[in-house]
């Protein structure tokens, strides 16, 4: 059995040189060779350009193949490894048409495991592991109204004026400010239009509480049946979103003025202008450390009165160790990779995976990686 690892960027680093090191049998597959050799040069001589087509020759039954490249990859890697019945891994979320491979990928008896790195990833074992804490608890009952959240922000441990540092190009996190989002807040679905349009405050119960401004990402609602709430449940708050730095909104406010205006290939293109001009103000240093917050909480409420209220709470931060981001973002995917050689995950396009054995295994691992991570009992 071959490891395919595809893209050896930054955030794939510390997951690929650990899967080395455990002895696994890696092949890193790059679009640039010096870039993969002084990544893991050190551990390992077998490094490939990347070519789609040669990938697809060497890959066997039973391989594994990660795809760390850009998202519009992932679907075709997922749909060679399903053809030649290998297994196949990404931290991405799953797209439509990866879902469109569950029952292929059941029928040839392979994994297609995604949503395994930070956001989304350790966020999705946290609500595994407070939902199933709440539902064995002398407090759960059915008739509760629950409120979730889960917030989690990548931001720079030293603040600068623009309150947002980029570890690789601005353009992703640019078009996402152009994105609809979709969460339950008072029982009552909340849509938005632009994530400006609903920033709140968060305080997250870090050792010293600290306050962070929060918005709504994407749409929060499917992850409800993931997460497996009930059809019948009184949901009076489910959000997944984004945390920043307080005073980001205010920083940012002439980008969220420009970026409503733009329409078109001239809108695409004034994008693209923003982030190089971005990138080259407000990329973090060489050797900067940068900084993760991540919570999840989990509140059941009787009358108005908590009766049950757990916070995960994350704090991490770049070291000798490298960033936190691509500790965080690659790391998960190791383990899940380990765990399809175990068997441990079954066929099908699937998500960070339920099972408690491996939502308790991938947090404990977690633990070392992050400087701060704890369960807060609010009651």
């Amino acid at each position: 059995m071959t490891i395919h690892w595809c893209g050896a960027g930054l955030s794939a680093i510390p997951g690929l040189r650990r899967l080395i090191k455990a002895g696994h049998e890696v092949t890193v597959w790059n679009r640039t060779l010096s870039k993969a050799e002084e990544a893991v040069g050190d551990l390992t001589n077998r490094l490939m350009v990347f070519d789609f087509d040669q990938l697809a020759t060497e890959v066997q039954k039973d391989d594994i193949v990660i795809s760390m490249l850009p998202g519009d990859w992932h679907v075709p890697l997922a749909e060679m490894c399903v053809n030649k019945s290998a297994h196949f891994v990404s931290s991405s979320y799953i797209a439509p048409e990866m879902r469109e491979l569950h029952a292929k990928a059941l029928l040839h008896g392979v994994a297609c495991v995604n949503e395994i790195g930070l956001d989304p990833g350790i966020d999705h074992l946290m609500a595994h592991h407070l939902i199933a804490d709440y539902r064995a608890s002398a407090a759960y009952d059915p008739e509760n109204d629950l409120s979730f959240i889960s917030y989690c922000g990548g931001i720079p441990k030293h603040p600068n004026p623009f309150r947002y540092k980029f570890s690789w190009s601005p353009l992703g996190v640019l078009k996402a400010l152009r994105s609809p989002s979709r969460s339950i807040r008072d029982f009552a679905e909340l849509n938005v239009a632009r994530p400006w349009d609903a920033i709140s405050s968060y305080t997250a119960p870090l050792s010293t509480p600290e306050s962070f401004e929060v918005y709504p990402n994407r749409d929060s609602l499917p992850f409800m049946d993931d997460y497996q709430f009930e059809p019948s449940w009184r949901v009076k708050e489910f959000v997944r979103g984004t945390l920043r730095l307080n005073g980001w909104t205010e920083a940012w406010k002439d980008v969220f003025a420009e970026i409503e205006t733009l329409e078109g290939p001239e809108g695409d293109a004034r994008l693209k202008e923003m982030s190089d001009t971005f990138w080259a103000e407000n990329a973090y240093e060489e050797n900067e450390p940068d900084r993760v917050v991540l919570c999840v909480a989990l509140k059941a409420e009787k009358a108005g009165a908590a009766v049950w209220h757990k916070t995960f709470v994350m704090d991490a931060w770049g070291d000798a160790r490298g960033t936190a981001m691509a500790r965080l973002v690659s790391n998960p995917v190791a383990l899940a990779v380990e765990a399809v050689i175990n068997r441990e995950i079954p066929a099908g396009v699937s998500p960070a995976p339920h099972d408690p054995a491996l939502v308790r295994r991938f947090l404990s691992e977690v633990n070392q990686l992050a400087q701060h991570l704890q369960v807060v009992d609010h009651m």
